[in-house]
C-alpha cells in the first residue's frame, strides 16, 4: 500500500509512505504553485520505467551469467503535447562490463519487456477513487 499525507496544511508537499520503506516526498515546481522541494508525480511515473528497466536488465544478466557490472539508465520526457494525448519518454542505457554487441542488444530488448514498459504501452489501466 502507498499512502500520501499533506506535510503542512495548505501546502502541496506530501509525504509518501511505501510499506515499511523510508518516506519519500512529492511536490510540484514553484511555477505550478508548489515549493519545488521534491519530485513531482510525472517524475515518479518516469522513474518507475527507468527503475523497472534497470532491475529487469540486471536480473536477466545475473540469470544468464552475463558480465554486466554497472548500468546507468537515463529517462527523458517530452510532455509538450501531453494535453493532446502524447507523452514521449526516451531511455538511454549505459552499460559497463565485458559485453559483446549482441549481449548489449539483448539486454536492451529485455529492458523493453520489463513489466512497467508493458504496463505503460499495452495495458488498459482502471482506476477507482473513493472517500475514506
Amino acid at each position: 500500500m502507498i499512502t500520501l499525507e499533506t506535510v503542512e496544511a495548505g501546502k502541496l508537499r506530501h509525504r509518501v509512505q511505501v510499506e515499511h520503506f523510508d518516506a519519500l516526498f512529492a511536490d510540484v515546481p514553484q511555477a505550478l504553485g508548489g515549493e519545488g522541494t521534491a519530485p513531482d508525480p510525472h517524475d515518479y511515473f518516469d522513474l518507475s520505467l527507468g527503475a523497472c528497466k534497470a532491475l529487469t536488465i540486471f536480473l536477466y544478466a545475473r540469470h544468464k551469467k552475463l558480465p554486466l557490472e554497472t548500468l546507468t539508465v537515463t529517462v527523458s520526457r517530452d510532455d509538450s503535447e501531453e494535453r493532446k494525448g502524447k507523452y514521449q519518454l526516451s531511455v538511454t542505457l549505459a552499460m559497463a562490463g565485458d559485453l559483446s554487441d549482441d549481449e548489449k542488444a539483448k539486454l536492451v530488448d529485455i529492458g523493453d519487456k520489463c513489466p512497467i514498459h508493458k504496463l505503460m504501452t499495452s495495458t488498459e489501466v482502471s482506476i477507482s477513487t473513493a472517500l475514506a
